[in-house]
This record gives structure tokens, sequence and C-alpha cells, in this order.
């Protein structure tokens, strides 16, 4: 019998066009935990299965050696950086994505943080929630006028500037390789890192968990910050350095900040981040749309469903694993 784990906390929960597709290909089973799982019950897991969904799960190098059957990891997202895709290439193991699906509902779960964060939304929910008329308590700020800086300049990035460009800021970019005609078409201004630091009023993260980018926003960088800026990040929690995050937000440097992403995910809800009036806080949301999850559903689902049937799926990160495969394309 063919098993597909299903690890990811998002898929089949609100829809169930993607688990159809895998209950006819083999048995479906299901993440016992409710939790994103570590590397060590990822591998108790997936001992049998042949074929994993993958959320944010530790996928590790431990987990891929010992998972003798397993042909597919199916991540349901964008990001993989969760996957040891070099021990994924050695072991046979074909690694896929779900690119670009998530970027309208990811880009305006961005913007909605840097309205609710600027006029101070929840804190006045709650207030009104407690039967208290308190106004002149949550006097806001404008977006209009702002300036925005982005860090990343990808599909996420680029929907996020359309939108801040509608909504009256000036934007300000930073990627690896500055694109010219981005600039051109909408209107932005290419900076390094120091500049965009200096200059922005709101700072959004768009970029990938690499190497490179885990820890950019230090102290540092965030001591380049104007005073009264705001941090928005979407991406990754390991971009900026969350102790020093904190330490700038005690101190009044920075006037806020709103997270959908942490370093561990649960994240320490002990943590000082969650007792502070001038952050906002999601559980990782941002792709998560009925629209969004439908379609990551249903090409996971068939990303899997194609390798299980011998054939080559779409959308593999890993591609120099084929070689490794005895795989073979079908005519749909």
């Amino acid at each position: 019998m063919v098993i597909i784990f299903i690890a990811s906390r998002s898929f089949g929960k609100v829809v169930d066009d993607g688990v159809k597709i895998l209950q006819n290909v083999g048995e479906v089973t299901h993440n016992p935990y409710g939790t994103t799982l570590s590397s060590s019950e990822l591998q108790d897991c997936l001992k049998d299965a042949s074929a994993v969904v993958l959320g944010n799960d530790t996928c590790d190098g431990n987990v891929l050696s010992s998972a003798e059957k397993l042909k597919v990891v199916s991540r349901h997202g964008v990001g993989v950086d969760n996957v040891d895709l070099k021990a994924a290439t050695e072991n046979g193991i074909i690694v896929t994505n779900t690119p670009k699906v998530n970027t309208t509902a990811v880009a305006e779960h961005a913007i909605a943080l840097m309205m609710a964060l600027l006029r101070r939304v929840p804190q006045a929910n709650l207030s009104m929630r407690s039967k208290r008329w308190e106004g002149l308590k949550f006097v806001g700020e404008e977006l209009s006028g702002k300036k925005l800086g982005l860090i990343g300049l990808g599909s996420i990035g680029v929907e996020v500037a359309k939108r801040a460009k509608a909504l009256g800021l000036e934007v300000i970019y930073l990627r690896r390789k500055r694109d010219l005609v981005k600039e051109k078409e909408l209107g932005l201004t290419f900076k390094l890192l120091d500049e965009l630091l200096k200059e922005s009023d709101i700072l959004s993260i768009h970029t990938p968990l690499t190497s490179e980018t885990k820890g950019m926003i230090g102290k540092k960088e965030i001591m380049l910050m104007k005073k009264g800026a705001y941090i928005i990040n979407t991406a990754r929690g390991g971009i900026i350095d969350t102790d020093a995050l904190i330490e700038a937000l005690k101190s009044g440097h920075l006037a806020g900040a709103a997270l959908d992403v942490f370093d561990k995910e649960p994240p320490d809800f002990e943590s000082p981040i969650f007792t502070m009036d001038n952050v906002i806080a999601t559980p990782h949301i941002g792709a998560y749309t009925v629209e969004v999850i439908r379609l990551m559903d249903l090409i996971v689902a068939e990303n899997i469903a194609k390798v299980l049937q011998g054939e080559i799926p779409e959308n593999i990160v890993n591609k120099e694993v084929l070689s490794k495969q005895n795989l073979r394309m079908r005519t749909p």
C-alpha cells in the first residue's frame, strides 16, 4: 500500500479537492500532533510513507536519509528553506513547491498589516470590546506620503509595490540584482541596504530565508532606521534579529512592528513581543485565503500523484534529482 503522509496544518482543512486526488493514488494519513513537526517527529511519521505533504515542518538530512520509501516531498507553500535539498537529491527524493500561487494573498496581507499598524486598528478594537470610548488614545498615521522600503522584489514584492504606489507611498527597494524594467514600469528607486534603511518610514520584508538573509536585519541595521519607523515581516522570522527588534520597540526607536512569521513556529508566547502594544502578530496567515489554499492543495496533490505514477511533476525545486529517478514523461 502506498502511504501519503500529510504533515501540513493547512492542506485539506479548508477544501477537500486535493485530498480526493491523493485518496485515488494511496492511503492518506495525517499529522497526529496537530502542530509543526520537529525532525524526530517527522522521521517517525515517514517510516512507511512514499510521499509527504509538507508544511513548515523540519525536513532535514536525518529525515530524508531515514525515510527509505519516500519518493516525493511536496511543499504546501513556496519556501523550501525547511527542506535539506542536498540531502533530498542525494537520496533520490523529488522536492516540489507551489510557486507564485500566494503572491496576491501575501501582498494584500502585508498592506493590511501596514494599515492596521499605523492606524492602531487592533488596539482600538480591543478598547471598544472592553466598552471604552477612547478615540484620542488611538491617533494614527497615514500611509500616503510615507516612504516604503522593500527588501526583495520578487513576485510578492512587486505586488506590494503596486498597491503601495496606489495608496500614495513612495517606494524604494533592494534586491540582489537591480530591476530596471520594474523601476520604470512602477516608478521605483533602487537603494543599497544602508540607504534603504535610513530613508524608509516603513520597512517590509519580502526575501527568502537563506544563509545570506538570515539575521540580515540586526541591531546595527535597525539603529540605522529612522526613529519612529515601522517594520512589517511576512517573509521569514529568521531574517530579523528578534532580540534587537524587541529592544528597539521597547526604547521607542521603532514605532511599531507587524509580524506574520517567527523564528520558531509556533513561537515562544512568553516572549515580550506578545505583550507590546506597538506590535501586531498574526499566525503565519499571509497565504491563508480560500483561493490560495484551494490552488495550493490541487498543485501539491497533482505533483505527488504524478511522481507516484511515474511521471515528472511540475515545480520541481531540485531538478538535478531527475538523473537519480526512474521517471518517464507521459502525454496527458
